[in-house]
């Protein structure tokens, strides 16, 4: 199999010393997902920030917010496609053939996102997102209007800076350590 088999280039604790919190996050993904995603994985080598990742990634991804959960995930695969990360784009392509019920939607986004038929407001958030992760020296109020313009109120803007902000720092660990997807994200939702 030409991808890796590891979980990323450094060492990753086989039975880590978890929270009990920790450890029920480990357990769920185990029950709802069948595996334990290697992020996850990865960041037990570090349990305090494993804590701080799971608690922003929740928030950012499931909390309450203006963005739906696709929207969201459009958002982490457009980053990441920019920033070609591996990982996120097979790991959040997965969910975004999930989410949408749309098995070419993910490789789409991957590729580029301007190749897939969006509305108008998927079309100006992922704009901005794509420019705020290649220039982000450039943003200014017109990009923010386009924003608002596509019926995104304040939160929401804040919301996708937010969370193509958080892709880009997750992306950039991911490539720095190497790190790989699960192998069953491959095959889902196809």
């Amino acid at each position: 199999m030409p991808q890796p088999d590891h979980v990323m280039a450094l060492p990753v604790p086989e039975t880590p010393d978890l929270d009990p919190d920790m450890a029920a996050l480990f357990a769920k993904c185990e029950e709802k997902l069948g595996f334990v995603p290697n992020v996850l994985r990865a960041y037990s080598l570090r349990p305090k920030k494993l804590r701080t990742f799971a608690q922003l990634y929740n928030e950012l991804m499931v909390g309450e917010s203006g963005l739906s959960k696709l929207e969201r995930e459009m958002i982490a695969v457009v980053v990441s496609s920019a920033n070609h990360c591996y990982y996120c784009l097979v790991a959040h392509g997965q969910a975004v053939r999930k989410l949408s019920g749309d098995p070419e939607l993910g490789e789409m986004l991957a590729f580029n996102y301007r190749a897939a038929k969006l509305e108008p407001r998927q079309r100006a958030m992922l704009d901005f997102a794509w420019k705020l992760t290649k220039e982000p020296w450039t943003m200014g109020e017109p990009d923010r209007q386009a924003l608002r313009d596509a019926g995104f109120g304040e939160e929401d803007i804040f919301d996708i800076a937010d969370t193509a902000a958080f892709y880009n720092m997750s992306n950039r660990v991911a490539s720095a350590v190497d790190m790989m997807p699960n192998r069953d994200y491959h095959k889902q939702d196809r």
